[in-house]
């Protein structure tokens, strides 16, 4: 079940791709669409999102009774009960009311059943608009954060992962313990210490301390690994979820990188070399995806992840070609580049997935994107044209010299085949003269090298 709000200032194209996308990523979490309910309205209802009239309609959907209700309990008050039995109720043998219990968990019949498990929402909900909307539908709740968050949540698979989700996941948790069932009848117990409901909310920020020390930790050991790269020509794969980064790393790099059809399947930065094995070698990064309205506590958890983009010599922005909303995307991606800082790394445009496209649409796009790669991941010939395009990347870099290696200095040499392109090799009296080709920084290096050896 879907529910959004189009607002007067909200584009039309923008509405249908939001909620369209809400329905992929409640897909990914396993759930099948029934229904999709959408008001226009000026603004949200403070209460519920939706108003009076709609949330009566969401309710019969769910199962229901479209009622917000209150969490106030009613106090017990058996002159006020009998009041209100004079005007409708019925007494009992023994002259009290007999009041019907109310089920404080959703406000709804007891006998009432819901009829979906969840109702996804594609606006961010206070704490008290979700409860309310549990108690309205009978149903759980998620607003779009929510859905991410569990997405994130279920698909983490490295140490880093798994905890820089958990503290996104506790961070989004702790301000709605207040609204969770069982916080109201866990602070019935209240005496000189803390309420249950204050040493839960204790222990959420005790464990997200813990778990950002954990962190630390495993990113030092990550930002090891990465100077160890820091020399080698690396370039980054960005772009929004499912715009097919894994599968142009996969055919790019001949590994077994995971891929599917879901939003976020990756979420692990994976760092492969680019295959076949070029020389200096060209090491590539798929990077988890990014999404409208990715929840701020994620960009920020995902930092270390992000940072192989901020530290790429050149970013590849992998657009979904065939996606009707791919400029939204690309804006998105550019947003969040520029929130890590990687904005300004250079960066090519890569079309992916043109073989969804028809001969017509292809045409305009290669006419109003001159600059861009057009790629189908799927097919041979444009993932090897990708791959020459990457290395002359570097190689546009490059400037030549002479160098004369002594013979008594031939790893130098063996070093130089490693690091730039040799062009020619003559053997002299003194030694062999090289035509060597590579980026200014290391023909100095190699430079300083041999005139140290002298």
């Amino acid at each position: 079940m879907l529910v959004a709000v189009h607002l007067p200032d909200a584009d039309d194209l923008e509405f249908t791709s939001s909620l369209e996308e809400l329905e992929r990523l409640v897909s990914t979490l396993g759930y099948k669409t029934v229904a999709k309910v959408t008001q226009n309205r000026t603004h949200l209802e403070t209460a519920a999102v939706l108003g009076e009239g709609k949330l009566k309609e969401l309710g019969d959907l769910t199962g229901g009774d479209g009622h917000v209700g209150t969490t106030a309990p009613k106090k017990k008050d058996k002159a006020r009960l009998r009041r209100e039995a004079e005007a409708g109720g019925d007494f009992d043998d023994d002259g009290d009311v007999d009041v019907e219990e109310e089920d404080d968990d959703f406000g709804v019949d007891g006998e009432r059943t819901a009829k979906v498990d969840l109702v996804a929402v594609d606006h961010d909900l206070s704490p008290s608009q979700a409860r309310n909307l549990e108690r309205a539908t009978g149903a759980a709740v998620l607003d779009r954060t929510g859905v991410i968050i569990e997405i994130f949540h279920r698909h983490a698979k490295s140490r880093e992962a798994r905890l820089q989700v958990e503290i996104a996941r506790l961070t989004y948790t702790a301000p709605r313990l207040r609204e969770s069932p069982s916080g109201k009848e866990r602070q019935r117990g209240r005496g000189a210490g803390e309420a249950a409901l204050e040493l839960d909310r204790r222990k959420v920020r005790d464990r997200i301390a813990e778990l950002k020390e954990e962190l630390v930790a495993v990113q030092r050991d990550q930002d090891v690994r990465r100077s160890h790269r820091r020399q080698a020509r690396r370039i980054a794969l960005v772009g929004y979820t499912n715009a097919g980064k894994s599968s142009l790393m996969r055919a790019l790099t001949g590994s077994d990188v995971y891929v599917e059809n879901k939003l976020f399947a990756t979420l692990d930065t994976t760092v492969r070399a680019l295959y076949p094995e070029p020389k200096p070698r060209i090491l590539v990064s798929d990077t988890v995806g990014f999404i409208k309205k990715l929840p701020h506590d994620l960009v920020a958890s995902f930092k270390s992840t992000l940072d192989e983009a901020l530290e790429a010599s050149h970013l590849l922005h992998v657009v979904d070609a065939a996606d009707p909303s791919w400029e939204s995307q690309l804006a998105v991606t550019r947003e969040v580049l520029e929130e890590i800082g990687a904005g300004e790394v250079p960066s090519t445009l890569v079309m992916n997935k043109i073989d969804r496209l028809a001969p017509e649409e292809l045409a305009a796009l290669r006419v109003r994107l001159p600059d861009a790669w057009f790629v189908s991941a799927h097919d041979p010939s444009d993932v090897a044209s990708v791959r020459e395009r990457i290395i002359g990347i570097f190689e546009a870099t490059y400037v030549e010299s002479e160098f004369v290696i002594p013979y008594d200095r031939q790893a130098v040499l063996s070093e130089m085949h490693d690091s730039g392109r040799v062009s020619a090799e003559r053997y002299e009296e003194n030694g062999v003269i090289v035509t060597y080709r590579a980026e200014p920084e290391v023909i100095a290096r190699f430079r300083s090298k041999l005139e140290r050896a002298r």
